[in-house]
């Protein structure tokens, strides 16, 4: 039974991150046909086609491999600046040449009465639209669950509440978890008890743990202060040092980090919020995810190193959909958390990975959307230029040439897929 649960959880998930991509391809499509541009196909996979069907221009269709899509805007490419439309017969090199093969690829395609409906014709401002709208619905869909989750199940929130004072200082790697001949945590030289809020950290007020725990790593080995409220009285409790510990980084996990520790535990709480909270929540999580992003080859290159070498995976190390989806089905099938948090938990995954996939299609290279965008921006910006010192139009700026760099970007996301499927195979990370 716990593996049907585990496969319908995993490929219940896989739909849905589908089901996201889809929904990323419309983001491009709506905007495209609003600003008349010629578009070909939709669809939702690569490789061979498995269903399809054809309304007006655009062919609408499933392939066999469902870890993408695309939709096909003819005239990306504007012609060759001395021969337009046409192939060049001669080339200045490889790179070169290979934005030529490509544009007389695109013209091969075009008809007369295409003329005004191209890709590269249209407005900067309508190619970044298009462009843009694609990862912009994966952000949107992104808070739609998040918002979803917080005002139906809540959010499992610290609070400025003391659940447990640790009484010593243990050593991560001690074996010997006892408290005789260890010194005691700052916590408990300061007299805080459980139920105590905080309130103040030397002198300043504290609303919320993050605050508090923000203070303390930052405080080190310095003097502190802590204010509490304390049967509905409000103490100031004796000064003491925190420590230097190592923790894990906020922004990257797989990272330690020197900071301070005072000793304290604190409630948890489930909470229901609105926007606002959603919003905060994202933002914390596109804060890491700008750094997973920056770390993402390297992290890749290890997980490559410890598949091949056989030597434990990262857990806070990178995943493809195919290891999302098992996660999803460890989730799915754990008896650990109740129903309630196995559904909040799996839709919080989902929405993570429509937050990524959209921050990730913003980063300024192709083939990613943020290279088109890139390229409409520095067109609006060339021509506008030319307007304001009344110049000759620059005309339109040919991002052929920069498909040597698509191709090395290409390359990389294709090998790097590789990579993590075959180690969320072989080596999952597991969560329970």
């Amino acid at each position: 039974m716990d593996i049907v649960i585990y496969l319908v959880g995993a490929v219940a998930f896989f739909a849905l991150v589908m089901a996201s991509i889809a929904l990323h391809e419309i983001g491009h499509l709506v905007p495209g046909k609003r600003f008349d541009v010629k578009t070909t196909q939709y669809f939702v996979g690569f490789g061979r086609t498995l269903w399809s069907r054809r309304r007006g221009e655009t062919e609408y269709g499933f392939k066999l491999v469902p870890l993408g899509g695309y939709v096909r805007f003819v005239g990306m490419f504007p012609p060759a600046k001395d021969q337009p439309g046409k192939l060049r017969q001669y080339s200045t090199g490889p790179f070169r040449a290979l934005a030529d093969n490509a544009r007389a690829a695109e013209w091969q395609d075009i008809r007369r009465e295409d003329e005004g409906r191209l890709f590269y014709q249209k407005k900067s401002w309508q190619k970044l639209i298009i462009m843009a709208s694609g990862p912009t619905m994966n952000i949107l869909l992104a808070f739609v669950i998040f918002l979803g989750v917080a005002m139906t199940y809540g959010v499992y929130r610290s609070q400025p509440v003391v659940n447990r004072v640790q009484e010593c200082i243990v050593a991560t790697n001690d074996a010997d978890r006892s408290c005789s001949g260890k010194p005691p945590t700052p916590a408990a030289q300061a007299g805080l008890r459980k139920g105590d809020r905080i309130v103040g950290f030397n002198s300043q007020a504290v609303a919320d743990w993050n605050e508090i725990s923000t203070l303390i790593r930052a405080n080190l080995d310095q003097p502190v202060v802590v204010t509490v409220e304390r049967d509905g009285q409000r103490l100031v409790l004796p000064q003491v040092n925190t420590v230097i510990t190592g923790v894990s980084d906020r922004y990257d996990p797989a990272k330690r980090v020197a900071a301070g520790f005072l000793g304290v535990e604190p409630v948890v709480k489930r909470e229901r919020g609105g926007p606002v909270a959603a919003i905060g929540d994202m933002w914390l999580m596109t804060k890491q995810t700008a750094v997973a992003l920056i770390d993402f080859p390297v992290k890749v290159y290890y997980t490559a190193y410890n598949l091949v070498t056989g030597e434990p995976r990262d857990i806070y190390g990178p995943m493809s959909i195919v290891g999302a989806s098992r996660a999803a089905g460890e989730i799915a099938a754990t008896d650990q958390i109740a129903a309630a948090d196995k559904v909040a938990s799996l839709f919080t995954v989902l929405a993570s990975v429509n937050l990524f996939v959209g921050l990730f299609n913003f980063v300024p290279l192709l083939p990613l959307d943020g290279g088109h965008m890139a390229g409409a921006l520095y067109e609006g910006v060339r021509r506008g230029w030319a307007r304001l010192f009344r110049r000759p139009d620059p005309g339109y700026v040919d991002t052929a040439r920069m498909l040597p760099v698509a191709y090395v970007v290409g390359g990389i996301i294709l090998l790097s897929g590789v990579v993590l499927i075959l180690a969320d195979i072989l080596d999952p990370i597991r969560l329970f």
